[in-house]
């Protein structure tokens, strides 16, 4: 079928639909960051880098200036911290990240990424004395 049926079919306008979706594919690319630039935000200390892997692989590897969250980190981060806040949110490959910081813009805070490529990424590109596991 073409997207004008579907549309049609479910009562929605074909204009709408395709709006919708650039503006999908654009918060998308917007959702993701990459380490590299995540690396210059640190240095100039205007993100919060959030790691949402387990206590056990921060153990293993971190990125200096990261802090590990919590389910009760997270409440508060939702609850109290500045909505506009830069947050980056990173996991070991970028799958855990997204899903956190999908979570997060849920919560309404209106300026959060996900490191793209995760901890793995950032060994490969910014910092090579970060272990890989």
């Amino acid at each position: 079928d073409s997207l004008d049926k579907v549309a049609r079919d479910h009562g929605l306008e074909t204009d709408k639909v395709v709006d919708f979706i650039k503006e999908s594919a654009s918060l998308e690319k917007d959702l993701e960051i990459n380490p590299a630039e995540v690396a210059q935000l640190l240095k100039q200390g205007t993100i919060k880098l959030l790691d949402v892997r387990t206590p056990q692989e921060y153990a293993i590897a971190h990125v200096e200036g990261s802090i590990l969250i919590d389910q009760n980190l997270a409440q508060e981060i939702v609850t109290t911290w500045d909505k506009d806040a830069h947050i980056v949110t990173m996991c070991h490959h970028g799958m855990r990240s997204l899903d956190a910081a999908a979570y997060l813009r849920g919560h309404g805070l209106t300026k959060v990424q996900s490191m793209r490529g995760g901890i793995e990424a950032w060994s490969n590109t910014v910092d090579p004395k970060v272990p890989r596991y």
